[in-house]
């Protein structure tokens, strides 16, 4: 009977740490990512880093950016215009004729006068994972990745644990719909995460 009860607790110890582990691993991740974050008008511009990555967010019905990509891209443009990088480095996803968030990126940045030289793109960056790996793979060392606060920790942490020198310039521009579900999703994103870069 005694082993039993000690089998129960044993199981019940286990299963209550289990529990608490995602709640660990994200505490883990922002504490360790919070203080290389900035606003737009912050991010250190007497620091030459290699390019501006900016993750694609999504397109609308007609192919042009969403709103949340529209901000990033402004958010890019502004530091890319301040002269921290005068490379643009586009990562989204190209899975079709029919949707290409790169290409609508690019077609932004154009638009408002970012010449085509700066402009380098991405057509694999299918996870913010992918999107990090992808810029090391270019030789990108130093950089300052755009998107919004919340995915941002993730994604320095990502780029650090790929020994790669990075910081987050916040595009937090306006409040977006459907922004809660998003802030769950990343906790199991977080996790995710994790234990990718672990192995």
């Amino acid at each position: 009977m005694a082993k039993r009860v000690r089998l129960i607790v044993i199981i019940a110890a286990c299963v209550f740490a289990l529990a608490l582990l995602p709640i660990f691993i994200n505490l883990y991740v922002v504490g360790n990512t919070s203080g290389d974050i900035y606003e737009v008008g912050d991010v250190p511009a007497d620091t030459e880093y290699d390019c501006i990555l900016v993750l694609g967010a999504g397109l609308r019905p007609d192919g042009t950016p969403s709103d949340m990509l529209t901000d990033r891209l402004i958010t890019a443009i502004d530091i890319y215009k301040a002269g921290v990088s005068d490379i643009l480095l586009l990562s989204g996803d190209c899975s079709g004729e029919d949707y290409d968030e790169v290409s609508a990126m690019k077609a932004y940045c154009l638009s408002v006068g970012v010449p085509e030289e700066a402009i380098v793109c991405d057509n694999f960056g299918f996870s913010t994972y992918e999107s990090v790996y992808n810029a090391k793979e270019r030789g990108y060392e130093r950089m300052v990745i755009v998107t919004q606060k919340y995915h941002l920790y993730r994604a320095i942490y990502i780029a650090n644990k790929m020994e790669l020198d990075a910081v987050g310039a916040s595009a937090d521009v306006r409040s977006y719909r459907g922004q809660t579900m998003r802030d769950v999703r990343e906790l199991a994103a977080r996790v995710k995460d994790f234990f990718i870069v672990m192995f």
